[in-house]
């Protein structure tokens, strides 16, 4: 594109936009790209009046769509109905709204949850709506899996070139470290942060078994400007670590025991439960194009994660 870049990130004080603020901070913006991350306080994307004002204000070339209602195992457990009409109302508002406006490129954000529960494996780009997505999460799986329907046809009824990315499991600092509602990862850091404040042993919901893959939000914000500016696809892209590079909760547990310095018990109560065991995906694809991209060592991204917490403490999402 010709021209100066005006981006708009929706979503621009969660994990992830604060991920790419800060790489697009620290030298990673290009000249002539102008950078403007929304909260919830500057419009509610639910509303259809508030998004479209929003887009006047800013006039953006293009979007990064992250806004989400977004929540761990048990929450989406609970609002199964929340979860799929907040999110279909905030996809279709962004979504229009950057078409009405002549939004050259939206990059939104998908989630490896929305794969069907019953697959093979490793899950990959093409196997998005092969069948349904875990009883769990059902809501919001199928309200982002509409994300991609939604570009799809936007494609071919307007030539427009709307796209989205899967990452799996995200962690970093300004994760929301709330020990109910949040992801398991974050919860963890801070359940960890308590036992060992009061002395206590580490109590982890379910068995340890389940596998996922981690990447940190750092290496996530690098990835989508590449996104942004150079794929081209309106296929989905997965952003992840390799299928080698799968851990389990335990191993997750473990890494987060060392980086806090935590000395006390761990005991795991496996009468909670365990979520879906595995959603391997492949990374083939993201390969094919950046085979030389270097992932932060998890061990040395969890430390940064768990010094940001105990540092910003009194300040994090809890």
């Amino acid at each position: 594109m010709d021209g100066p870049m005006r981006v708009l990130v929706t979503g621009g004080s969660g994990l992830v936009g604060r991920a790419i603020e800060r790489v697009v901070k620290e030298g990673e913006a290009r000249e002539g790209e102008e950078w403007i991350f929304l909260s919830s306080k500057d419009a509610n994307l639910m509303s259809a009046e508030e998004t479209r004002s929003v887009f006047q204000k800013h006039r953006p070339t293009h979007v990064i769509h992250l806004a989400a209602m977004v929540g761990g195992l048990y929450r989406n457990m609970r609002q199964n109905l929340d979860f799929w009409r907040n999110n279909v109302f905030i996809n279709d508002n962004v979504l229009q709204t950057a078409h009405e406006f002549g939004v050259v490129k939206v990059v939104s954000c998908l989630s490896t949850c929305i794969f069907p529960d019953k697959t093979t494996y490793p899950i990959d780009e093409t196997m998005i709506h092969n069948g349904p997505p875990h009883e769990s999460n059902f809501g919001y799986a199928y309200a982002k899996r509409m994300i991609d329907v939604h570009n799809r046809s936007c494609f071919q009824q307007y030539g427009r070139r709307y796209t989205a990315v899967i990452p799996t499991n995200v962690f970093g600092p300004h994760d929301n470290f709330n020990i109910e509602d949040g992801h398991v990862l974050p919860g963890l850091i801070h359940k960890t942060y308590l036992a060992k404040k009061e002395g206590k042993p580490l109590q982890v919901w379910g068995s340890g078994r389940p596998l996922r893959q981690f990447i940190y939000s750092l290496d996530l914000a690098r990835l989508f400007l590449w996104v942004l500016r150079d794929y081209d696809e309106v296929e989905p892209i997965i952003l992840s670590v390799g299928e080698e590079d799968e851990l389990s909760i335990k191993d997750a547990v473990d890494a987060v025991v060392e980086a806090m310095e935590f000395k006390g018990d761990v005991i795991y109560d496996t009468s909670k439960a365990d979520g879906q065991f595995k959603k391997t995906a492949s990374n083939a694809k993201l390969r094919k194009y950046l085979p030389d991209f270097k992932f932060t060592p998890f061990k040395a991204a969890m430390k940064e994660t768990c010094d940001w917490f105990v540092a910003n403490y009194d300040i994090a999402r809890k």
